[in-house]
């Protein structure tokens, strides 16, 4: 294939991926809006109010960062590993493997389309957060730069999910036993200054903190460790992740029985 070919060959997959979300709409994209929306109430008017600030700010602005990015995340990695495993499921996956489209560009369609996803939740989000906040952007360059990278990482987690997975069931056991612990120990709530001295080392083997974190300080300017530490990892994490990902889909793993 030409570069022109292969152009053609990554968008349509990628519009395929996008339309596949949005023709169902009210089951991917209403309900995280629901679900954050409740999160506004509850923690950020009803307990917030009674919490006061955290690092200068009021509860309600400390969280929208966090919140945004759970948004983010859950739905980025959700969408690559139900569409991919469904591909499996229905051996239409297969097919791609045996055209003449390279394997990174299946690996890049299914990935842009779980970022298509998870950014667009998280605008819808940002959008309900506005109801119930006003909210600052002290870095924009820095924010709209993690939350693309951190979309992209989670994205081509949900590709190896799917691999790997050989049942429906397969797919939710990362995001229920791994992905949601960590997202919820990951600062979205709070910050880890609050811990003790050896519960705050502990946090800092979550990865997502750092995500956390760094898109907070694009939003308020704190944060609770040093951002350029924290975009390396998410760097190398995607380096590593991507080329694991295609290491596996290239050898057939998860899909050639």
């Amino acid at each position: 294939m030409n570069a022109t070919q292969t152009l053609i060959a990554l968008w349509t997959l990628v519009l395929k991926e996008i339309k596949r979300f949005t023709r169902i709409w009210p089951q991917t994209l209403l309900p995280p809006s629901i679900t954050m929306a409740m999160y506004f109430i509850i923690f950020g008017n009803l307990i917030g109010s009674r919490i006061g600030d955290m690092d200068g700010f009021s509860y309600m602005d400390f969280i929208v960062p966090g919140l945004i990015m759970m948004s983010v995340i859950t739905n980025s990695y959700s969408n690559v590993a139900s569409s991919f495993f469904s591909n499996k499921f229905q051996r239409s996956i297969e097919e791609m493997m045996v055209s003449p489209m390279p394997n990174w560009v299946i690996l890049a369609g299914f990935i842009l389309g779980g970022m298509a996803r998870g950014l667009g939740v998280g605008l819808i989000v940002t959008v309900v957060s506005l109801f119930f906040t006003r909210l600052t952007m002290e870095h924009p360059l820095l924010t709209v730069l993690v939350v693309v990278l951190t979309s992209a990482l989670f994205s081509i987690g949900g590709f190896i999910n799917a691999l790997l997975a050989n049942k429906f069931d397969d797919i939710s056991i990362v995001p229920t036993f791994i992905l949601t612990p960590l997202t919820y120990l990951g600062g979205v709530f709070y910050s880890i200054s609050m811990l003790p001295d050896f519960w705050q080392g502990v946090s800092m083997l979550n990865p997502i903190l750092y995500m956390v974190n760094v898109f907070r300080y694009g939003f308020l300017g704190v944060s609770d460790i040093p951002v350029g530490w924290a975009l390396a990892a998410i760097f190398a994490f995607i380096i590593v992740l991507f080329g694991i990902a295609l290491t596996m889909l290239e050898r057939g793993k998860g899909i050639r029985s």
